[in-house]
């Protein structure tokens, strides 16, 4: 997927999105060397909603990085080589636009507030799970959502595959976009009720954050005076 968007192109280099590509890809080869020790890394690091509630209520944890950190260092963990790919790529096709808008100082902060927001939605609709929450997917589908709104005609270069073939279609934003948050916010739905880890998709996080985007890019100044075309 490449977006082709000549009326719009990216004047600043996206110096914010290479760091958070290439922190996340530092994590990543970290915890492939934790072997058996991973699980207490995520333990550690990643969003645990009823440890987070119990946060919420005053307990006292005995973990040293406070519960409510986790909304930030979660975004950095990955459950495997396909999970990180997939999330990467998205935030390399769709960040850099969103960060020559915002500029490099706001984008970061839309970023981390997209996921913490993405990670206490989450939260809210799960308060109980014992499972760890990991990824990056909430934020970048906060970029998502800015996205959509700033580059709705913008074409996605996807790839189709056809039976045995692979071709390629040039699909607007709004339509690529549109979809993938349809399909996310319908799993989210589907997934009320289901028992614990049934899903093991975070729907809801990824629902969240391409909202939050939405919201949270125009008060940022995704559509100031520098976001407009050159």
């Amino acid at each position: 997927m490449i977006p082709l968007n000549d009326d719009n192109p990216s004047y600043t280099t996206p110096v914010v999105v290479y760091v958070l590509i290439g922190i996340n890809i530092a994590v990543f080869i970290h915890q492939v060397s934790l072997g058996s020790q991973l699980n207490d890394f995520f333990q550690l690091y990643a969003v645990i909603p009823r440890q987070l509630s119990a946060s919420f209520a005053g307990s006292p944890s005995n973990q040293p990085v406070p519960e409510y950190l986790t909304l930030i260092t979660s975004q950095f963990l990955h459950g495997g080589l396909a999970h990180i790919g997939f999330n990467m790529l998205f935030l390399w096709i769709f960040g850099n636009n969103i960060e020559d808008s915002l500029g490099h100082f706001k984008f970061l902060l839309f970023y981390l507030g997209c996921g913490i927001l993405a990670g206490l939605t989450h939260w809210f609709f799960d308060m109980n799970s014992i499972t760890p929450t990991v990824g990056a997917s909430g934020a970048i589908a906060g970029v998502m959502g800015a996205y959509i709104l700033k580059y709705p005609k913008a074409q996605i270069l996807t790839l189709l595959p056809l039976g045995f073939f692979i071709t390629t279609v040039r699909i607007p934003a709004v339509f690529f976009l549109g979809f993938w948050f349809v399909q996310q916010a319908f799993s989210s739905v589907a997934s009320l009720g289901l028992p614990e880890n049934t899903a093991g998709v975070a729907y809801w996080a990824h629902a969240g954050g391409f909202i939050f985007g939405a919201i949270l890019g125009p008060l940022l100044g995704l559509f100031s005076d520098r976001s407009r075309p050159r």
